[in-house]
């Protein structure tokens, strides 16, 4: 190892698959364009960039002028680009062959628009698991970042992450670098000066640095500090002026050094997302915990052993996540049992769009909480499902335990439409699919306990930064919008549509073995046997009920069902309440009324409208659904579905039917 120290200096820039043209619009005017022009100016500082696939082909074609900034820092050799999955997903999540898919599939695109394969790859969210090795290197990958902090969690000491490492998984071998996680909290935040002097301490060992650009110019506080006040350019010219730091491209340095030894990383992220994953009272100790040890000085020495959880226990923590991922997995072995010549681009993009791994998780950053990051999942999930059916038919009525719970839901389809019901314990709605908008009706979240809830009860307030410049996203609470102590109630039940009850008491319903179908009678029920039955007719959904009295009691008692309705406008102006043909206002204002036979739902970013029909007259609620989430603006509350509460008078000692039906349409259908 040389005496200077080389400075291997990365940036990932990312957008989620669906997000809002607005947002990367203004991402690339305060970050990604400034960014590049800056370092454009100094070609003798050479630097790595990762740019997912979906957000390089919006900025390809929305965007010439940066991406042209940026093929000509690739044409004179400033500007090393790094390959990924092609739509950012978690690889170790995903399929063998979908990795190696994803991979080649981001090298191909790098390739068609700047005219170089990668040699290194940029995990999502930097989810380290020894499993997918193998598929990286058969993709042609050589090398790969993680933070130092999987290295300390193997054992390595901390002076011995100055340069790479090798590993190997089945005797296929991959060089991993170790990000410095002090770097990552350094730059931008500090100090130009400050975090050009950490660098140039380093005593000859290599200064690793790759983390997201989006720290340069998006985050609160950061574009006048990065571009208003110069810190990136003094944080450059710094650098190039220290006699003791020699920028350098990360394929240049592999080049040049040997690994530094093998290594056998953990299944580990970095150490943000170890508390992250856990459940919101296990994250609270495990947070205690740090702060014990942070207190007591011991931190440094003991973070890598006080471990949290795992990137996958996402898919424990959210059944909405684990839901979207276990259809994900599902439709792709559909996918690839097809032969090869049968399966279509379009359905490999579809199937590749719905491995994005922003819908699937939640921290400081991840979007399980978004409405429209999980609708993209779906609108490519049924765009591949309805393509998949269009090849090769399934039956219209399935049972398969889609979740891996243990327990059988059935699906019923057509062409148009598909319903998803869980039999136990509520034989409730769980999907409700329409191919032809491409959109989960039942596509919602319910809320759940937060560790960062403690953070909201306490109010806002920012930790001073120790190095001087500005505070980070991560010591900053702050509010998007205003949060009431209602916002922070947990639902007790699954937010799935058709949950009923009579008078008090919520039925659980059991297949109805007498007939065929999806037929279900209520276990246990007061006053009346209670028969619910589901049917799906050239994409109109049909339930009936229908109740018999078991004595000849008097008076009456009361049958509700609630729905939860998940509409893309949310609660933005583009979506209408009507019931009769009246207008009761926007999606997220709350409404009541009584004797209503036709409820509609408009909605202009769906192009259409989802209407209900009830064969008696009927006394509703309904309300939008909240939820409470984070990110590096602050906390908000999110809109997730509108809540419909359907409740009838049933008089006791009587038989009751009841027949709702639900169907699409476009405006004016």
């Amino acid at each position: 190892m040389p005496s200077a120290t080389p400075l291997l200096l990365g940036v990932h820039a990312h957008q989620p698959i669906g997000n809002f043209p607005e947002v990367i619009d203004d991402a690339v005017a305060r970050c990604y364009h400034p960014f590049l022009e800056v370092l454009s100016r100094y070609p003798e500082f050479p630097f790595a960039v990762h740019i997912s696939g979906w957000l390089l082909g919006y900025l390809l074609e929305h965007h010439p002028a940066t991406t042209a900034l940026l093929a000509d820092m690739v044409a004179r050799g400033q500007t090393e680009l790094v390959g990924a999955g092609d739509t950012e997903p978690v690889l170790a999540a995903i399929p063998y062959v979908d990795r190696v898919e994803q991979v080649e599939a981001m090298s191909e695109r790098l390739e068609q628009a700047f005219g170089v394969r990668p040699r290194g790859a940029w995990l999502t969210e930097r989810v380290w698991d020894p499993s997918v090795v193998p598929a990286l290197v058969d993709a042609g990958i050589h090398y790969v970042m993680v933070d130092d902090y999987h290295f300390l969690c193997a054992g390595v000491a901390p002076e011995a992450l100055g340069g790479f490492y090798r590993t190997e998984e089945n005797g296929q071998a991959i060089d991993v670098f170790p990000i410095a996680e002090r770097l990552r909290y350094l730059l931008p935040f500090s100090e130009a000066s400050q975090a050009v002097a950490e660098i140039g301490g380093r005593a000859g060992q290599a200064a690793i640095y790759f983390d997201d650009i989006e720290k340069f110019g998006l985050w609160p506080e950061t574009h006048d500090w990065v571009y208003g006040r110069g810190w990136l350019e003094q944080f450059i010219q710094g650098a190039l002026a220290h006699e003791g730091i020699v920028p350098m491209h990360y394929s240049d340095f592999l080049a040049q050094q040997r690994p530094m030894g093998i290594v056998y990383l953990p299944t580990v992220s970095y150490s943000e997302m170890n508390a992250w994953t856990l459940p919101a009272a296990t994250a609270r100790q495990y947070e205690a915990l740090l702060a014990q040890e942070r207190d007591a000085g011991r931190l440094g020495a003991r973070k890598a052993l006080i471990r949290g959880g795992i990137w996958k226990n996402f898919l424990s923590r959210y059944p909405e996540g684990n839901w979207m991922h276990k259809r994900m997995l599902q439709l792709s072995a559909r996918f690839h049992a097809l032969p090869r010549r049968r399966q279509s681009p379009v359905m490999r993009a579809a199937l590749h769009a719905a491995q994005a791994n922003d819908a699937y998780w939640h921290g400081l950053f991840g979007g399980i909480y978004l409405p429209h990051l999980r609708r993209a999942v779906y609108h490519a999930l049924l765009t591949l499902e309805s393509a998949l059916d269009g090849v090769r038919k399934r039956p219209t009525l399935t049972a398969l335990d889609i979740d891996l719970d243990g327990r059988e839901e059935w699906l019923c389809h057509d062409a148009e439409a598909q319903i998803i019901v869980a039999p136990e314990p509520f034989a409730s709605i769980v999907e409700w699919d329409h191919y032809g908008r491409r959109h989960n009706f039942a596509d919602t979240l319910a809320r759940r306990d937060e560790a960062y809830y403690e953070k909201i009860r306490q109010g806002a307030s920012t930790v001073a930064p120790e190095h001087g410049g500005i505070v980070s996203a991560h010591d900053r609470v702050s509010f998007k919008t205003q949060i009431g102590a209602e916002d922070l109630v947990f639902d007790d039940i699954p937010c799935q549509s058709f949950i009923d009850s009579l008078g008090d008491v919520r039925l659980e319903y059991r297949m109805d073995g007498e007939n065929k179908g999806l037929r279900f009678v209520a276990s246990r029920a007061p006053s009346h046997l209670v028969h619910k039955a589901y049917q799906l007719r050239r994409g109109v959904l049909q339930v009936d009920y229908r109740l018999t009295p078991q004595d000849a009691g008097t008076g009456e008692t009361r049958f509700a069902t609630r729905l939860y309705l998940a509409m893309p406008s949310c609660d933005g102006p583009g979506g209408r309440l009507l019931v009769d043909d009246i207008l009761q206002g926007g999606l997220g204002s709350p409404a009541a009324g009584a004797s209503a036979s036709r409820i509609v739902l408009e909605d202009d970013v769906l192009g259409g409208h989802l209407e209900l029909r009830i064969d008696r007259p009927v006394t509703w609620q309904a309300r939008p659904h909240w939820t409470i989430s984070q990110s590096e603006a602050g906390f908000e509350r999110i809109m997730q579905a509108l809540i419909l509460d359907l409740h009838w008078p049933v008089a006791l000692g009587q038989e009751w039917t009841c027949v709702l039906t639900g169907r699409v349409e476009g405006h004016g259908g």
